[in-house]
């Protein structure tokens, strides 16, 4: 006999506070973006590149939006997945996308430091730590939004 599903448990929901300080980490990170010279339209390739990494429909669905939003081309936005396969992202871009993707895969540590010096060697101090703060802040709403199953609509 097959159990009866339950309906989901919205994490953001069963805890507010915790939500809340994430929410506050998030908009510290944004913060941080801003301060370094980051425009929104980065920050949100960031969002969507580690959202499709995770698997998250949630947050794809919304940062796509907001990319559209912020100026993004929906050519731009199709080929995000193979970004570094392209000539159609900026140095800066390029360098915040790969920082992305090794703080989300968390690749052996020579990959890691690798990546991590030249990213930091285009962005800068200021912009290297705001990209990693905005992917690993990502990175816990992907995770938030998957184990609440947060439906797209």
């Amino acid at each position: 006999m097959s159990r009866p599903e339950t309906a989901p448990l919205y994490l953001d929901k069963a805890v507010p506070a915790a939500y809340a300080a994430a929410t506050d980490l998030a908009r510290e990170a944004g913060v941080a973006a801003e301060a370094a010279g980051l425009d929104r339209l980065l920050v949100e390739l960031v969002n969507m590149r580690v959202s499709q990494l995770n698997g998250c429909a949630f947050c794809l669905d919304l940062h796509q939006r907001r990319a559209v939003r912020a100026g993004e081309s929906e050519r731009r936005l199709a080929l995000l997945p193979a970004w570094s396969e392209t000539g159609l992202f900026t140095v800066q871009e390029r360098a915040a996308l790969a920082l992305a993707e090794s703080v989300t895969l968390l690749p052996d540590a020579e990959q890691r430091r690798r990546t991590e010096e030249e990213s930091r060697t285009v962005l800068g101090d200021d912009a290297f730590a705001a990209v990693a703060w905005v992917a690993l802040t990502m990175n816990t709403f992907n995770r938030i939004s998957m184990t609440s199953h947060h439906p797209v609509r």
